[in-house]
């Protein structure tokens, strides 16, 4: 599916988690930092490479799969799977980031399938 610039109607935050450390200097997970903001069209995912099953286990757990594009850029390659994305229109939405691809190979756009509720 082509995506033209139109199509880009949300608002999205790529968030990175900074390591932390405890009172008594052990490492933690950290919190999330904004990382990069851009344009994006996200779109809800109902089928595709993704079984039935795999699509029916994401909902009984209220994960809904979604397909997230970006313009391409070296921010948007910096991004990586163990980072989030949140709606910047819709704060209380996090996405977890499962893949990232670019689809038809042109360097135009990055293509993520992201998870709503989900864990990285």
């Amino acid at each position: 599916m082509m995506t033209g610039a139109g199509q880009l109607n949300r608002r999205v935050t790529f968030q990175q988690r900074v390591p932390g450390t405890d009172k008594f200097g052990n490492p933690t997970p950290g919190d999330w930092q904004d990382v990069y903001t851009c344009a994006a069209r996200l779109q809800p995912r109902f089928g595709g490479s993704l079984t039935v099953e795999g699509i029916a286990q994401a909902r009984l757990s209220s994960q809904q799969p979604y397909n997230l594009v970006v313009r391409n850029s070296a921010a948007a390659r910096a991004v990586r799977p163990d980072w989030q994305v949140i709606d910047a229109r819709d704060t209380p939405r996090v996405f977890a980031i499962k893949t990232i691809v670019d689809p038809n190979e042109c360097g135009h756009w990055l293509e993520m399938l992201v998870v709503e509720n989900g864990a990285s």
